[in-house]
C-alpha cells in the first residue's frame, strides 16, 4: 500500500509522492519563545517527530526543518515586563524548549533556524514583493496586498469577500484592505530593529517561515506542517507571499494536527488553561505522555484528563510485563534455533497491519491497536509450554518485532521497565521465594504450597527445577 496523507490544501487524502525520489523536505512551524511550552506544543512536536520517523522507516531521506520565532510582539512584551533584553528572553526559552522536548523523547529537527539569523533574507523577499507589485510601504511599514494575488484563501477555504465583510481586524487607514498583513514593521522606541530600505524595523511573523523554509528546502518542497490554529492566517499568508515572490507552488502537502483541550476547550496560554510540559513530566512518565498523545489520530482533538494518562500507564505496563516475562525465560539451550515459520508469519502480519495503518495518513491509533493484539498473542504463548526452547526463540523474536515497530512511535523502548514491581517489590518477592525454599527443605509442604498459591493469585507462578525455582509473572 502506498502512503496516503490528508492534504489540507485539497481537503482530500492523496498518495504521497515527493518531489525527489527517495527524499522528503519537511518544514514545521516551531514555537514563539516567550514562555514554557505546554502539552499542546508537545502534541505538535511529537506528531511531526513520528511522521519523520515513519518516513525514515519507509526508506526516505528526510530533511526536517523546524524554526524558532525569536523576535515577536509577545517576546518584546515579556522582556519589557521582566526588565531585560528580548534576546535574553528568547535564549532562555529556547534552552527550556530543548530541555523539555529532550525529556519527552522528541528528536531535534535536522535544522532549527532562528528568525533573527535570517533578517537580510527577509528584507530581500519583502523588497522583491514590493518590486513585483504585491506589497506596498506606508510610513515605514510594508503590507502584503491580498487582493493583488488571485487565489488567496485556498488553504483555509475562505472567500475573500466574506472575510472582508466579517473581518475583526483593527482598522488601519494606511492599509488598502483590512485583510492586508504586515511583511515589515517599523520598530517602536526600545524594540529590536534592523536597517531596511523602509527604515529601522523588524519582520512580520509570516515572512519568517517563508524565508526559512525556502532557504533550507527550496522554493517548492514536500510537506509543511503545524497546528490547525495556524491554517489561517499564518499558513494562508505564507502561501500568498511565497508564491507571489517565486511564481511557483509553495508546499505540496499541508498537514495539521488537532488541538489538546481541557474540558473540551482548546488548551492555550491566552486562555490560561494549560499545563506546561515540565508540570506534566513531574507527575507522569514521558512515555505515558507520548502514549496518551499518539493513541488518538493526529488530526483529531484530544481532551486531557488524568484518567487518560493513567490508562496510558497501564497499557505500557502490559507491554513491559510481557517483555520482562520473555526475558525471564532466559536463553534457549540450543543457540542454533531460529524462529519458526509460524512465528515469522505472525510477525510479517503484524508489520503489514502496522504499515497499513501508518500508510493511512499516519494512523497511530490503528498501529498501536494492532501491536496490542500481538501482545495478547504473546501472553497466550507465555502461558503455553513456557520452558519449550522453540517457544523461547519465537517469543524473543516477537518481542524484538514489537520493540522495533515501537521505535517508530517512540514507544516501548525502555529496557527493564516492568509493571508496578519496583526494586522493593522485587526484593520482597525474592525473599518469599527463598522462604519457600527453606520450607521445602524443612518439609513444611503446607507453608510452601500456601506461598505458591498466594503468588499464583497475583499471576506470579513458580516452577521448581532441580537447579532452583523459576519465577513467571504473567499479565492477564
Amino acid at each position: 500500500m502506498s502512503l496516503v496523507v490528508y492534504n489540507t490544501l485539497t481537503g482530500e487524502k492523496e498518495e504521497f509522492r515527493p518531489l525527489v525520489h527517495g527524499k522528503v523536505g519537511m518544514y514545521v512551524c516551531g514555537v514563539t519563545v516567550y514562555d514554557l511550552c505546554h502539552l499542546g506544543h508537545a502534541r505538535g512536536a511529537l506528531v511531526f517527530d513520528i511522521i519523520r520517523r515513519y518516513l525514515e522507516y519507509k526508506g526516505y531521506q528526510v530533511t526536517y526543518v523546524r524554526n524558532f520565532t525569536d523576535v515577536d510582539d509577545k517576546i518584546i512584551n515579556c522582556a519589557n515586563q521582566a526588565g531585560c533584553d528580548p534576546k535574553e528572553i528568547a535564549c532562555r526559552y529556547i534552552d527550556a524548549y530543548v530541555e523539555d522536548f529532550e525529556g519527552l523523547g522528541v528528536r531535534p529537527a535536522d535544522i532549527e533556524p532562528k528568525a533573527t539569523e535570517h533578517i537580510q533574507e527577509m528584507i530581500a523577499m519583502v523588497k522583491l514583493l514590493v518590486e513585483k507589485g504585491f506589497a506596498y510601504e506606508r510610513e515605514g511599514d510594508v503590507f502584503f496586498s491580498v487582493r493583488r494575488l488571485p487565489g488567496y484563501g485556498k488553504l483555509s477555504g475562505r472567500d475573500l469577500d466574506q472575510m472582508r465583510a466579517g473581518a475583526r481586524i483593527d482598522i488601519d487607514e494606511r492599509k488598502e484592505d483590512p485583510l492586508d498583513f504586515a511583511l515589515w514593521k517599523r520598530s517602536k522606541p526600545g524594540e529590536p530593529k534592523w536597517d531596511s530600505p523602509w527604515g529601522p524595523g523588524r519582520p512580520g511573523w509570516h515572512i519568517e517561515c517563508s524565508v526559512m523554509s525556502q532557504k533550507y528546502l527550496g522554493d517548492t518542497f514536500d510537506i509543511h506542517g503545524g497546528g490547525k490554529d495556524l491554517i489561517f492566517p499564518h499558513h494562508e499568508n505564507e502561501i500568498a507571499q511565497s508564491e507571489a515572490a517565486t511564481g511557483k507552488p509553495f508546499a505540496r502537502y499541508w498537514l495539521h494536527n488537532g488541538f489538546v483541550s481541557i474540558n473540551q476547550e482548546k488548551m492555550s496560554k491566552s486562555l490560561k488553561n494549560f499545563f506546561t510540559i515540565r508540570e506534566i513530566l513531574s507527575k507522569y512518565s514521558a512515555e505515558s505522555i507520548r502514549y496518551f498523545l499518539v493513541s488518538t489520530h493526529y488530526r483529531s482533538p484530544i481532551d486531557f484528563a488524568q484518567d487518560r494518562i493513567e490508562e496510558a500507564q497501564k497499557a505500557l505496563e502490559r507491554v513491559y510485563t510481557a517483555f520482562r516475562n520473555i526475558d525471564l525465560l532466559g536463553e534457549p539451550e540450543d543457540d542454533q534455533l531460529q524462529p519458526s515459520e509460524e512465528c515469522l508469519d505472525r510477525i510479517r502480519s503484524l508489520k503489514e497491519d502496522f504499515e497499513s495503518a501508518m500508510d493511512d495518513d499516519f494512523n497511530t491509533a490503528g498501529a498501536i491497536g494492532r501491536i496490542f493484539e500481538f501482545i495478547k498473542d504473546i501472553n497466550l504463548a507465555l502461558r503455553e509450554c513456557p520452558g519449550n526452547p522453540q517457544r523461547i526463540v519465537d517469543l524473543r523474536a516477537s518481542k524484538k518485532a514489537v520493540h522495533d515497530l515501537g521505535a517508530v512511535l517512540s514507544l516501548f523502548q525502555q529496557a527493564g521497565q516492568t509493571r508496578k514491581l519496583d526494586h522493593l517489590a522485587e526484593d520482597l518477592l525474592k525473599m518469599l521465594v527463598d522462604l519457600r525454599g527453606v520450607c521445602r527443605q524443612n518439609k513444611d509442604w503446607a507453608m510452601a504450597d500456601r506461598i505458591r498459591d498466594h503468588l499464583a493469585e497475583l499471576n506470579i507462578y513458580l516452577e521448581d527445577k532441580p537447579d532452583g525455582t523459576t519465577i513467571w509473572k504473567i499479565n492477564t
